[in-house]
Parts: C-alpha cells; structure tokens; sequence
C-alpha cells in the first residue's frame, strides 16, 4: 500500500495550509491532554513541529490560562502558523520560533508541558534522540511531554494498516519509520524522561505521556 500523502489546501486569501489530519486527530488528542494539564493556575506550552499551525490554536482555546509556543523546522510552514496565530480568538499563543530539535536552543523560562504531534515517524531518529535532549532542557523538572502518532511496542506493529505505513514509510526515506516505544524509553531515560502513561487513541495512534525526573 503507497503511504497516503498528506494534501494541503491552501487558501488564497491568507498564508494558512491545512492538513485534514490535524483536523481529525486534535479532538482526541484534547481530551488526553485535558486529563494530563493542571487546569489551575497559569501554565506554558511548548509546541515542537507545530506544523500548519491548527493544532495548537485549538488546544490554546481551551486553555485560556496557558500560554502556548509554536515551533517549527520546516521554514515552509512558519508563515501558515503564524497566520493561524493572528487569527486566533484566543491571544495566548505566541509566534512561531524555528526549532531545529537534533541542536540545543533557549527560551528564557522552561516550559511546564511540551507537546509533539506526529514527528518521529517522518523524522531520522537522531531527531527522536535530540527531541529528548534537548527539549528536555526546556521543560521544568516534573514537566510533562505529551507525543502523539503511531508506535510499535516491544517489537510488535499493530494493526497490518500500520505495517503498509511503515513499509511505505522508509521507501520514501530509509532513516524514517514508526518508531518502538521501548527504543524511545531508552533514549528518554538517558536524559532523565521516563514514560508514564500511554493512551490508545482512534486510527492506531497513541499519546505518550511522559515526565522529567
């Protein structure tokens, strides 16, 4: 089975792209994250490989409280986040940053949460292994991260859909491929992030929720 590319519309009135997934997904992935956030007080969010933009203006909505920062590697999509960013009915989201995840960078104040959506599959794993290193640098002690996509566990591919998807996925590129949670456990742990909870979400997808220590 050829891996589906993902289709982008694009508007001609504005800079915003759009990934039917991200509108098909973000629901499940609120209600894991509205189970995992502390709703009291005032919280921050760091989005890595904020992609088109639509999934952290729809998590920010419901988390007025919180403030949220997008990044993204892929210079392509800055200029759709930041559209979705100025439209955005809630102004609790600040503009993108550029964030190569396999080098180290800064923000002033760590984070309480960081969130990824749908990265190590189509990355290399030195981005999986950077994504821990470095964004945990970032993140407070006892912070959570919050990864969402498909996975292998202990070896093991479920269902067949997601075979084909993996199959399809290093025909497109030999360094990517659905990575196996006990892989990701071992290179959180060297850098102090231990895996904590794991959801089943619709679509063979996961959330993984992990914490610093």
């Amino acid at each position: 089975m050829q891996v589906i590319k993902r289709f982008i519309s694009i508007s001609k009135i504005s800079q915003k792209m759009n990934y039917p997934s991200a509108d098909r997904n973000k629901s499940f992935i609120l209600e894991v994250l509205k189970r995992e956030f502390d709703c009291e007080g005032e919280r921050s969010v760091l989005e890595i490989a904020s992609g088109t933009g639509q999934h952290i203006v729809y998590f920010a909505a419901h988390f007025p409280n919180y403030t949220f920062q997008p990044s993204e590697y892929d210079t392509r999509l800055l200029d759709s986040i930041k559209t979705y960013v100025d439209d955005a009915p809630t102004k609790n989201v600040h503009q993108p940053q550029q964030i190569d995840v396999t080098k180290e960078f800064f923000f002033a104040d760590p984070f309480d949460y960081i969130v990824n959506v749908n990265m190590f599959h189509i990355t290399p794993f030195g981005c999986s292994v950077g994504f821990f290193r470095n964004g945990g640098k970032v993140l407070k002690q006892g912070g959570k991260i919050i990864t969402y996509g498909p996975y292998a566990v202990n070896g093991v591919l479920e269902p067949q859909s997601n075979v084909q998807f993996d199959a399809g996925l290093k025909r497109q590129n030999p360094e990517w491929g659905v990575r196996d949670v006990e892989d990701l456990k071992k290179v959180a742990k060297e850098f102090g992030v231990i895996l904590v909870r794991s959801y089943d979400l619709p679509a063979n997808n996961k959330c993984l929720v992990w914490q610093k220590h």
